[in-house]
């Protein structure tokens, strides 16, 4: 049998506090339908908040636009995620296996879509600061698309 560790199995590991499930739609204006997100750990340290979720983008669909208060960072357990900037351009496409790092601030809206035929499902460290939400919903910039 193969040895598999996943950035999820690693991070959980890594952090401390009770384990929260929680089933909710990933925050974006608006995602697509059947987009879900689940919090497999959360903990605080100081004034940082540490969140570990799982988040499923149906083939066909998106998160939405949005920004987020504190840096991401990613790994795509399945599926390609396309990922594209205020721009409408296409910065990066992240198939299975890749590691992914959205940072933080107003200015870096940006969306996932899943162009594929498959499901896309990324396990998600957020590193944010205490109380903040996960993401904050963005207006699209004038894409073509959602």
């Amino acid at each position: 049998m193969r040895n598999r560790t996943t950035l999820g199995a690693v991070l959980a590991g890594a952090l401390t506090g009770a384990c929260l499930v929680v089933g909710a739609p990933a925050q974006a204006t608006p995602p697509g339908p059947g987009v879900t997100g689940t919090i497999i750990r959360q903990t605080a340290v100081g004034g940082t908040d540490y969140v570990l979720r799982e988040i499923t983008i149906p083939a066909g669909q998106a998160t939405g636009w949005h920004w987020h208060r504190g840096d991401l960072y990613g790994w795509v357990k399945q599926g390609t995620l396309s990922h594209f900037d205020a721009t409408c351009a296409s910065d990066a496409v992240y198939p299975r296996g890749s590691l992914l790092r959205e940072p933080h601030g107003r200015g870096n809206v940006h969306i996932g879509r899943n162009l594929g035929k498959v499901p896309v499902i990324l396990e998600v460290l957020y590193v944010m600061p205490a109380g903040s939400p996960l993401s904050d919903d963005a207006p699209n910039p004038g894409c073509d698309f959602q």
